[in-house]
């Protein structure tokens, strides 16, 4: 158990957030060392994850071996910004407010459209004057469940988040003391900040807890999967519950070895093996961050719920279809140096590609369309 323990501390200090990288990774750090038995790293894990190391997970609609992908109702919260309607309200208006940005015509959603996966649906995310950004936008969606945000990490929470794309100049290109005054002399936000956060003078980091607080509502956890997961065995097709079933297997797809329950991903950071990595001057990722070898361009892992609305794919925007990214992970990537650990190439027929792309699809939930709020003029 302490060898396991070390291994564990080991990826923590290398960068990666939260707990390890999920049972079935556990299960593979297992096999690696090959003198822990399943019963000693059982012993540490939650109550679910026994049945997936002792292979029971049984892949039937509802049952309680598959309880564990669901997600929580809502995420946590921090305690001094308990979400209210008032301050979600609020929140919802300064996201889509581009009076945010130094030339007052880019707001939040501009590069977070509700419409587009609330990404943007280009490679690379475009900034202030149409600059084109080194890395694709990340999607809004399920932001709130994850302990640290960002590609590369450098923020822990939404909070914290906010307000880094609007202070930056190739982003927002904001100053915070024109925000705050803007926002200081329009009696709307006047007023709407008083109704959410009664007393409390207004400051940069009010303004990202608003904010903060309407990310928190943008959730997926109504998807066929989840459905399927509930009990409903029509939720998912025979070919999408195949495609599950390669996703969770070490020696098939192993895709949740990285993209994890509940929200399908470790929030740790790793090198895909992109081909962007072997440019001359490749972005580093999390080693900005955390300056360890095995860090140099890694990133952090995105959830895989809705990801049929948030093409294109992997931080550089590289891949146009989920075929394309299953044809990159069939390969084992195409620059190993310092790839990460988890990636191998896979043995998968055409066909079972093709049902774990389907099963992919079944992480889709019922558009939610997403009413404009009314900004305050003045």
């Amino acid at each position: 158990m302490n060898y396991i323990k070390k291994i564990l501390s080991g990826w923590c200090a290398a960068g990666f957030a939260g707990t390890a990288a999920g049972v079935v990774g556990i299960a593979g750090i297992v096999g690696t060392v090959g003198v822990i038995s399943a019963f000693t790293v059982a012993s540490a894990l939650p109550a679910y994850a026994n049945s997936v190391l002792d292979g029971q997970m049984v892949f039937s609609a509802g049952h309680a071996s598959l309880q564990h992908w669901l997600l929580p109702v809502s995420p946590e919260h921090p305690d001094d910004n308990k979400p209210t309607a008032a301050r979600i309200a609020l929140g919802k208006q300064l996201f889509f407010d581009p009076r945010l940005s130094g030339d007052s015509n880019m707001s939040c959603a501009s590069c977070h459209h509700p419409s587009l996966g609330w990404g943007d649906a280009l490679p690379t995310g475009r900034g202030a004057k149409s600059e084109t950004l080194a890395r694709a936008t990340p999607t809004v969606i399920n932001t709130g469940y994850n302990p640290i945000q960002m590609w590369d990490g450098r923020k822990k929470t939404l909070e914290e988040q906010a307000l880094g794309p609007i202070t930056a100049k190739q982003e927002m290109n904001m100053d915070l003391t024109v925000l705050l005054d803007f926002l200081k002399a329009n009696k709307g936000y006047q007023k709407a900040f008083a109704d959410a956060y009664e007393d409390q003078p207004l400051t940069p980091e009010l303004v990202a807890k608003a904010i903060a607080s309407y990310e928190r509502t943008v959730i997926s956890r109504n998807s066929h999967f989840d459905r399927w997961v509930q009990g409903d065995s029509g939720a998912m097709t025979a070919q999408q519950i195949r495609g599950f079933k390669l996703f969770v297997d070490p020696a098939k797809g192993n895709c949740s070895v990285c993209h994890s329950a509940p929200n399908f991903t470790d929030n740790g950071f790793h090198n895909l093996g992109l081909a962007s990595f072997g440019d001359a001057k490749p972005d580093l990722g999390r080693y900005t961050e955390k300056p360890i070898r095995m860090m140099k361009g890694a990133f952090k892992t995105p959830t895989l719920r809705e990801i049929t609305r948030t093409a294109p794919y992997f931080h550089d925007g590289s891949a146009s279809t989920l075929e394309a990214v299953m044809t990159h992970y069939i390969v084992g990537g195409v620059v190993k140096t310092n790839v990460s650990p988890n990636l191998k190439a896979l043995t998968l027929t055409a066909q079972e590609s093709a049902d774990i792309v389907a099963f992919l699809q079944a992480l889709e939930s019922p558009f939610v369309e997403v009413a404009l709020p009314q900004l305050p003029l003045h």
